[in-house]
């Protein structure tokens, strides 16, 4: 490991008095030193070669991603790479058509028809792993297929709704909504029956596919309990739901005590009875048509949904996952988050099975019935490509530090997704759940952009903790402040991270509000609504996030999640990442708290390791991090030591409640969380606390108590 003298001096340059503009988001976090790939891991990568860098470069801009389009089997060939015409409505691979389907499972029998597309592993240890080969794979999508068309009355262009947890019918309907050119959209299976019901009404969609139940932490989820109100909820806002198709845990075992409703409600493996050895032709869709429908996850408001394409789309997961998940036709891959996030859309069905390499579903929680699972499933499985999130990784290093290294597992390649990752964190990921052995790709990506923004290309970049790297291939950011000047690399100082150029994998509109997709994402940094020039039309990303002096950046996370003290603006994953150099802690969130002569405070949450008593000492300890790594600006207001953080059920700690929780202000709807009784026993300890202190916060005005609502959400 070497150290680079650039990088640590643009580091420090952090460290400056000049930084309490507004427009900056101050930063005082060292840069780490290089970590080279694994020789044995660059002699086999899929890019190895730095050329493939300058093949992308801008002057080749748009034309270098024909190299993804070509990985693709494409019924007729594109008249035009990017039509403008419309921006900042993109459009990619004008005049082509494919299907989503064909390029993911037909393709690919040929050769393999006998390996397995989909390894699914179940919760309970003691019920088999199922491996469903590409044939048999091609077989169950087809059936379905002809079911959505013939029985649901469904043709290319409508929506459906699923709302399913992690079990391989999910990826079968999609892949056959796929097929017939109707547009999915999965709503991920710990959301409610109502926020369900909101998409559902949204999308349009009169079909609901949905399951009996699936296993979480040991037990039986009762999941078709939400269909009703999910239904109930759509009527609500003008949309019937027909059909409700009910997928069965166990076939022939009804998992749920809510009755199934004569006429709307039907089993699946009953109905499929009708359509066994049915064959669908794929349907031929234009590149621009809709794949699928992503809806985030925000707390208020019309829910967004991110409509992608078909061409663009699936294109660039392909070439992402070739090349920066490194994933070879012979690789047993493992991706750890949810199908009902992008991340499972992109990177555990689209992505690999593009690729024609096996997929693993997992069902549950990581850590039941305890921390060893990954690395046995890892071990039983071969897996040699493991992605997962940091949430995940910080909580697997809380509750068992010491488990990967009973296991007999061996990583080529790592990745993580969906948050920034503390250097500390890195690290353990790297030493023991890899072993020194695996290369680790840190990804910075939105559910928007469809797929990989930043991250090393991992034959070819050394890797730098808590950075996520140089930008992907056909990617050009840019750092601007809020008033639409440059940051320039390697000036020590951050802003908001925009991406100056369309690539392929970015949403095409929100659904239905177009209007919103253009204010949200485009309208912030454009000078002429006019112009169909792609350089007037960077794409703002929303993130915070510093350029070092090497061309690494580093994303300190939601511009929203900014917390201004005295006019510092101090990034949160920055505070977060200091506590968690102390050693008692496992987890850490930083929140603001109104303060009437700061304007805001930080106040810190941190959860412990087994076994490790609370104290003052340990608050101490946060304290001085804190001070030693970013300022005495940043020094809390107070320190938290809670018995765990309220998670949603992905994992993600809910900032907004224990925001709200500092702040005497409502919490909000806390049903959906995966331990929603913790929030209750934060909020005696600490609002008890502050109230013995004297701390009760004055009543919030308008415009604070919207900033908490939004601070955090997810």
């Amino acid at each position: 490991m070497t150290e680079n003298p650039q990088a640590q001096a643009a580091g420090n340059a952090g460290n400056t008095d000049d930084e309490s503009s507004e427009a900056l988001i101050a930063v005082h976090w060292r840069e780490e030193g290089y970590y080279p790939p694994p020789p044995k891991f660059t002699g086999q990568a899929n890019a190895s070669d730095p050329a493939i860098i300058s093949q992308f470069g801008e002057e080749n801009f748009p034309e270098c991603f024909r190299a993804y389009a070509d990985l693709l089997t494409w019924d007729k060939y594109w008249h035009t790479t990017l039509d403008t015409s419309n921006a900042p409505f993109w459009k990619w691979f004008v005049g082509g058509e494919l299907n989503a389907c064909y390029n993911c499972v037909d393709r690919h029998l040929g050769e393999h028809k006998n390996k397995a597309a989909l390894i699914w592993v179940p919760e309970p240890e003691a019920e088999s792993h199922q491996a469903i080969t590409y044939q048999e794979l091609y077989r169950r999508v087809n059936e379905f297929a002809a079911l959505l068309r013939d029985f649901c009355g469904l043709k290319a262009g409508d929506r459906v709704t699923f709302h399913m947890p992690m079990v391989p019918e999910l990826p079968i309907a999609m892949l056959a909504a796929a097929r017939l050119g109707i547009i999915h959209s999965q709503v991920f299976g710990g959301f409610s029956g109502a926020a369900c019901g909101h998409r559902i009404a949204d999308s349009g969609s009169h079909v609901l596919v949905t399951m009996d139940s699936y296993y979480r932490s040991g037990d039986l989820m009762d999941h078709k309990v939400k269909a009703d109100e999910a239904v109930e909820t759509a009527a609500k806002e003008g949309q019937q739901v027909d059909k409700i198709l009910v997928w069965r845990r166990y076939p022939g075992q009804y998992g749920s005590k809510t009755p199934m409703v004569e006429g709307r409600d039907f089993f699946v493996d009953e109905v499929l009875a009708e359509y066994r050895g049915a064959t669908v032709a794929p349907v031929s869709m234009p590149a621009e048509a809709p794949l699928f429908l992503m809806y985030t996850s925000g707390t208020t408001g019309r829910p967004k949904g991110c409509q992608h394409s078909t061409g663009g789309y699936l294109s660039y997961v392909t070439g992402t996952s070739k090349y920066y998940q490194d994933i070879h036709p012979d690789d047993t891959y493992w991706c750890m988050a949810d199908i009902g996030w992008i991340t499972g859309h992109s990177y555990i069905v689209y992505g690999p099975l593009s690729l024609g390499t096996t997929s693993v579903i997992y069902e549950g929680t990581p850590n039941y019935p305890d921390a060893g699972r990954p690395w046995r499933i890892a071990q039983q499985l071969g897996v040699n490509i493991f992605h997962t999130s940091p949430t995940a990784i910080r909580m697997l290093r809380k509750v068992g530090p010491d488990e990967p290294a009973k296991y007999d597992h061996h990583f080529k390649h790592m990745t993580t997704v969906g948050e920034p990752i503390e250097p500390e964190v890195w690290r353990w990921y790297y030493e023991t759940v890899g072993k020194g052995e695996a290369v680790i790709v840190d990804t910075w990506w939105q559910t928007e952009t469809g797929g990989f923004l930043c991250t090393t290309l991992p034959g070819v970049h050394p890797m730098k903790p808590g950075s996520a790297g140089p930008p992907a291939l056909g990617i050009y950011p840019v750092i601007l402040d809020e008033n639409g000047e440059e940051v320039p690399k390697g000036s020590g100082k951050a802003g908001n991270i925009c991406i100056r150029n369309p690539w392929p994998g970015v949403f095409e509109t929100i659904w239905g509000q177009p209007e919103r997709f253009v204010q949200t994402y485009y309208a912030k940094y454009n000078k002429d609504a006019d112009s169909k020039d792609w350089h007037d039309w960077p794409y703002f990303a929303g993130d915070g996030a510093l350029h070092a002096a090497d061309g690494y950046y580093r994303i300190l996370g939601r511009v929203d999640d900014v917390i201004n003290v005295a006019g510092h603006r101090l990034g949160t994953k920055e505070l977060e990442s200091a506590a968690l150099t102390v050693e008692e802690v496992a987890e850490a969130a930083a929140v603001p708290v109104v303060d009437d002569i700061r304007g805001r405070a930080v106040e810190m949450y941190v959860s412990l390791k087994p076994g490790v008593t609370a104290s003052k000492d340990i608050e101490a300890k946060v304290t001085t991090a804190i001070e030693t790594d970013i300022g005495k600006i940043a020094r809390p207001k107070n320190i938290w030591i809670v018995p765990d953080m309220p998670k949603t059920r992905s994992g993600k700690i809910m900032r907004r409640v224990i925001a709200a929780t500092s702040n005497f202000s409502d919490t909000g709807d806390i049903t959906t969380l995966a331990n929603p009784e913790v929030v209750e026993k934060i909020r005696q300890q600490v609002q008890g606390a502050k109230a013995a202190r004297g701390q009760v916060p004055r009543e919030l005005t308008e415009t604070e108590a919207e900033e908490l609502k939004s601070f955090g959400s997810e």
